[in-house]
């Protein structure tokens, strides 16, 4: 697979098959990741790769605190709340997705039990929970959003397919405590990932991109 197809093969898939990725493939891609840019070389990324019974436990616990509508816990602000033509964007991609589950908007318990599995990690057999250390803040963070897309591409040039996913990074403290961390470990995001389960009605799910002119001003002498 060319550079070229993984960067648009690549989406947020929300099923999973149970069958783990191999323990050599997993080494492989994270060690191609490590070549991410970053300001100064300072590498600020701090991925824990959560699998097989740790992962369940922690998947229990993070549905079930999102079951007892708990109050999130981000280690930074996740209100979702965005103006003007983000918010758009947003609205569309709800729309395509929970159309392709056939969820309809005024089907509550099905929005609710479509939101939950994103706690779940839609049933991946790994999940990546990456962190930053104090004092780092959004300088730091550009650099792990590079460090995150470089791993997808790796995974998706495998035929291994991910989500991004914030919602993974809500209840940080029970993240924490799953993984004896302490609280100078900061939750960014969590990435799920394995191999897609194309039966799964989410996965049919498309979204598209604004033109280039419209995202990309080039500017001249």
């Amino acid at each position: 697979m060319t550079l070229d197809d993984a960067i648009r093969r690549r989406r947020s898939v929300r099923g999973f098959l149970p069958a783990e990725v191999p323990e050599a493939t997993l080494r492989e891609v994270f060690a191609l990741a490590q070549w991410a840019p970053s300001n100064c070389n300072i590498q600020p990324w701090l991925p824990h790769v959560v699998s097989g019974a740790r992962l369940q436990a922690l998947r229990r616990a993070l549905v079930g605190a999102a079951q007892a509508s708990e109050p999130f816990a981000p280690d930074w602000p996740a209100d979702g709340s965005y103006p003007g033509v983000y918010r758009d964007r947003q609205v569309d991609a709800a729309r395509r997705l929970y159309g392709a589950m056939g969820v309809a908007r005024e089907d509550r318990a099905g929005r609710e039990a479509a939101y939950w599995r994103n706690h779940a990690a839609f049933d991946a057999p790994h999940a990546v929970f990456v962190f930053m250390l104090e004092p780092f803040d959004a300088r730091e963070a550009t650099d792990i959003g590079m460090w995150a897309q470089t791993l997808m591409l790796a995974l998706t040039s495998r035929g291994i397919a991910s989500c991004a996913q914030g919602a993974l990074a809500l209840y940080a403290p029970i993240v924490r405590r799953h993984l004896g961390l302490d609280e100078r470990h900061r939750l960014m995001f969590g990435i799920a990932f394995g191999y897609e389960d194309a039966a799964v009605a989410a996965n049919a799910a498309r979204t598209g991109r604004v033109a280039l002119d419209e995202a990309v001003r080039f500017h001249r002498d």
